[in-house]
């Protein structure tokens, strides 16, 4: 799942951004902030949850926008840019 909060000023998140992870974080996800946005993984049958909670939160906070992108990974799904084998570029 990525995530962004606005207004959003790298290096200085504010209340509404930090409650959106902090949101997260209590759902167990591991979350990696980044300078577009904020991405986690959590179980499928907790997305539903996490994405109204992280929501509800932002916007608590003073979230302008809260823009959510969600994917399922599955073994059988082909990867943005494969790996190539051992010794092979």
């Amino acid at each position: 799942m990525e995530f962004t909060v606005e207004p959003f000023v790298e290096g200085q998140p504010g209340p509404h951004v930090t409650a959106a992870i902090d949101v997260a974080r209590a759902h167990s996800a591991e979350v990696e902030v980044g300078p577009f946005g904020s991405s986690c993984e959590v179980d499928v049958s907790a997305v539903g949850d996490l994405v109204g909670s992280l929501s509800d939160a932002a916007f608590a906070h003073g979230a302008s926008h809260v823009t959510i992108h969600v994917a399922r990974e599955t073994p059988s799904s082909p990867r943005a840019f494969p790996i190539p084998p051992d010794g092979e570029t």
